[in-house]
């Protein structure tokens, strides 16, 4: 009987500790274009566990899917940097940054006032 309610107290000590599949998460990305918007998507598809990736070009809002098994918000925050674009958490190296495209040069005042026509 002890070990029947062990095994109760394991199992349900288990579930506690689950990991969601279907976690659902929001980030601000640095971007001003549709090509940043490819790239950005791309860069956390490409992410083991990364299930659906929206980001908007108007709002720099990332949506995530993923699934916490297998993988996880500095995971996809690492990749999302290392294709050139900043994050409030992390910000590209300047040689991932310079890689991107020249109309995609985000922190540039001249390129991000040519965007908002």
């Amino acid at each position: 009987m002890k070990k029947l309610i062990v095994v109760v107290f394991m199992f349900f000590g288990a579930l506690s500790f689950a990991q969601n599949k279907n976690a659902k998460a929001s980030m601000e990305v640095d971007g001003v274009c549709n090509m940043c918007k490819e790239r950005i998507e791309k860069a956390c598809i490409k992410t083991k566990g990364v299930k659906s990736a929206v980001w908007n070009v108007e709002t720099h809002e990332l949506k995530l899917i993923y699934d916490e098994r297998k993988t996880n918000l500095q995971t996809i925050t690492e990749n999302i940097v290392a294709v050139g674009h900043d994050t409030k958490e992390l910000k590209a190296t300047d040689e991932a940054y310079n890689s991107v495209h020249d109309c995609c040069r985000y922190r540039d005042e001249e390129v991000k006032e040519d965007h908002k026509n």
